[in-house]
């Protein structure tokens, strides 16, 4: 499922877009290898016909259940959770059935933090935390592919909104000259 363009502002533009790792699929791989594998030894070994037939119809509805639940959901879970990082604000959607998201304008970051367990060094992910001003506080991004170069990326994001949204020196030097002029007239 791709993210929505119709959520974004008009001067908004999509910097990075990213879900969960793929580590995530690890598991849902496995259990979709093993299902089939299952099915395929029922129909070699098993003997054709009476219980042999009523055996492999059972291991053929036990692997498709287990695909159902421990395969297709993870994968349309993991698909439809997003990590949206815009030039305006970040945000955070899930949910298959129903959608939660969060937005965190920029100018509201406080704070961000990264960390990586052994196994996410190796294999490229992290968790990112965004501490920002309001009532939920902290939003925690498990998970987060290449974390490193994404909290970089929060950085300069935030920065330069920052920059694009304050007065430099002589822009405020400019401002208080003319209100000087027009007040004395």
């Amino acid at each position: 499922m791709a993210f929505p363009e119709d959520v974004l502002s008009e001067d908004e533009h999509v910097v990075l877009h990213l879900h969960p790792h793929w580590k995530g699929l690890i598991r849902p791989v496995a259990v979709l290898v093993l299902a089939v594998a299952a099915v395929v030894a029922g129909v070699l070994f098993l003997p054709s016909g009476g219980g042999g037939s009523v055996t492999l119809a059972v291991i053929g509805g036990l692997a498709l259940l287990a695909v159902m639940v421990l395969a297709v959901w993870p994968y349309v879970s993991w698909r439809t959770t997003h990590y949206l990082f815009t030039n305006e604000r970040v945000v955070l959607q899930h949910g298959v059935f129903s959608r939660e998201r969060r937005d965190i304008p920029l100018s509201r970051v406080n704070d961000h933090s990264m960390s990586q367990q052994f196994a996410g060094r190796v294999l490229g992910y992290g968790t990112l935390t965004i501490e920002s001003a309001g009532e939920r506080g902290q939003s925690v991004l498990h998970d987060v592919p290449k974390v490193d170069r994404v909290q970089t990326k929060l950085y300069e994001l935030v920065e330069a909104f920052h920059d694009r949204h304050s007065l430099g020196d002589g822009e405020l030097r400019e401002i208080l000259g003319e209100r000087d002029k027009s007040g004395g007239a």
